[in-house]
């Protein structure tokens, strides 16, 4: 029997922090580690696990008394937090086990830092092979998944060993790997060009077991792309949509999936009736050249702009991200993404500068042309760029922070949101299409009236930072007007947009004081 100590690493400040609306809700992070809750639930039945999440809480000593093991799981993001963890459990004696995407894409960096052994590739066959290294008495060394899984197989995670209260959203994955090849992507090298998918009826057993651990709210399927399989998602949205209407709709869900989304007005309705209210989209760059040297072909293939304007009117709020620094780019590209954000009235934008990660087709080519200058990799927002770009890397981020700061002023944002809303279709109940739910609404383990609470915060933080205390104040109530007079079902979600674009908003100061030191450099080593 081992005791295991499952540890996530401290996450740095991004885009997806979301830190003012966990500060204004009280939660302590955004989604809970799922690698780590379904290895716990891959290791011997005899093993006992506990999990510690550095963003939630810190290790006790209660805790390195209790481990005989640590695994520790780990992004890209997440490379110094890593570093710091192992450092710390070697200084309590302890066995280290590190895996995770930073581990796979980097083994023997990874292996550096002090770990005994190193897990690469899918946990699904490597916890049974370390299992067994341990059992023959082996002290370390790599341990490399000879294949990929068939995730039908993979168990239900161990939601009992986090407190759902925390966390802001509870995650999901029903699929692995995506069919496409951008060069810049790591998801093919981690998971393959090939998706595989957990049937309808797991995927059903798993919001069966959220919903029974007593969590109402958002839950985020992880798949890299939702749609990778259309025919296939066509299955699960139906089968999504009867389960949550079955249970009173305890959950409304987000995603990430392809921008040939915009093609496919059935599985956008198929999506909103299952209650799917935002998608992640790679848009990259509005540069048809651009994204054909990225290799990135499937957002070439019918025009950008009608794909967004037609997944938002379906009812569909866009997450879009943008990256500047891409070979072929010309001068100005900053401003073209501007252009197409605002032509496109998409109110979240991730404008991004490119990084070369370990594994991918664009790290492989840029060492070939000797253009690697550093093997770090951090949140695209807020990382340094570590390769010697096109372009002279001053102008790149200063085009970057140019457009967080126009996407971003509050005048701005209001109005492209406000635009947004009235662009999109009212939700099915004020057109009298929704099916409505079989079984009652039941309450989250908060209650209604901590629910309400929640909402009343939220509310009054917009209001007093764009109604109040903002420049754009005359634009905030003209807005509000406006939704609540011409589509007035969504003002929901103008609210919800406001809140997390506020997030965004303070979010920008962050980038700044990471780029600023970076572009001054850079400007007096051109000068020189």
């Amino acid at each position: 029997m081992k005791r295991v100590l499952l540890v996530y690493p401290v996450l740095p400040r991004s885009f997806w922090s979301f830190q003012e609306v966990l500060r204004a809700t009280g939660r302590k992070a955004l989604i809970p580690p799922l690698g780590l809750m379904t290895v716990a639930a891959l290791l011997p039945p005899d093993w006992t696990p506990r999990l510690v999440d550095l963003n939630v809480r810190p290790i006790s000593e209660d805790d390195w008394a209790f481990a005989d093991v640590v695994m520790i799981s780990a992004m890209l993001v997440q490379r110094n937090g890593l570093a710091t963890c192992v450092a710390e459990a070697k200084k309590h004696g302890k066995l280290v086990i590190a895996g995770g995407p930073y581990p796979t894409s980097a083994t023997a960096e990874v292996l550096a830092t002090g770990c005994d052994f190193v897990i690469a590739g899918e946990g699904e066959q490597a916890v049974s092979l370390l299992a067994e290294a341990l059992e023959q008495g082996q002290t370390g060394g790599i341990i490399r998944a000879p294949e990929t899984t068939d995730i039908a197989t993979s168990p239900l995670p161990r939601l009992d060993l986090i407190r759902h209260a925390d966390y802001d959203a509870m995650p999901l994955q029903t699929s692995r790997g995506c069919p496409f090849a951008c060069e810049f992507c790591d998801v093919i090298n981690l998971f393959g060009r090939t998706p595989r998918y957990k049937p309808a009826e797991l995927v059903l057993t798993e919001l069966e077991a959220i919903f029974a651990a007593g969590y109402r709210g958002s839950v985020f399927i992880t798949d890299d792309n939702f749609i990778g399989n259309p025919s296939r998602a066509e299955t699960l949205l139906r089968a999504i949509a009867s389960w949550n209407r079955g249970h009173g709709e305890p959950f409304w869900f987000t995603t990430q999936a392809s921008i040939d989304l915009g093609e496919r007005q059935d599985l956008i309705d198929l999506m909103t009736a299952a209650n799917f209210g935002y998608i992640f989209i790679g848009i990259e760059s509005p540069d048809v050249d651009v994204l054909a040297g990225a290799h990135k072909m499937q957002n070439t293939r019918h025009p950008l702009l009608d794909s967004i304007q037609t997944i938002n009117r379906g009812g569909l709020s866009v997450i879009g991200s943008f990256i500047l620094g891409f070979d072929r780019e010309q001068d100005g590209a900053g401003k073209r993404i501007e252009a197409f954000v605002e032509a496109a009235a998409i109110p979240l934008v991730m404008v991004n500068a490119l990084q070369a990660v370990p594994g991918t087709k664009l790290w492989d080519r840029l060492q070939d042309e000797r253009r690697i200058v550093d093997g770090d990799v951090g949140d695209l927002a807020t990382g340094v760029m570590n390769f010697l770009p096109d372009r002279p890397i001053a102008d790149i981020l200063s085009e970057q922070l140019t457009a967080w700061d126009h996407l971003y002023a509050p005048t701005q944002f209001l109005k492209r949101t406000m635009r947004c809303i009235l662009d999109m279709r009212p939700t099915r109940s004020a057109m009298g299409e929704a099916t409505p739910p079989t079984a009652p609404r039941k309450a989250s383990s908060n209650g209604n009236l901590a629910d309400s609470l929640l909402q009343l915060r939220l509310l009054g933080k917009i209001v007093w930072h764009f109604g109040l205390a903002s420049q754009g104040r005359l634009e905030f109530w003209k807005a509000l007007w406006t939704v609540w007079r011409r589509n007035p079902s969504r003002i929901k979600r103008f609210l919800t947009l406001l809140v997390i674009g506020y997030d965004v908003l303070c979010f920008t100061e962050v980038i700044h004081q990471r780029a600023e030191p970076t572009i001054t450099t850079a400007r007096i080593k051109a000068a020189a």
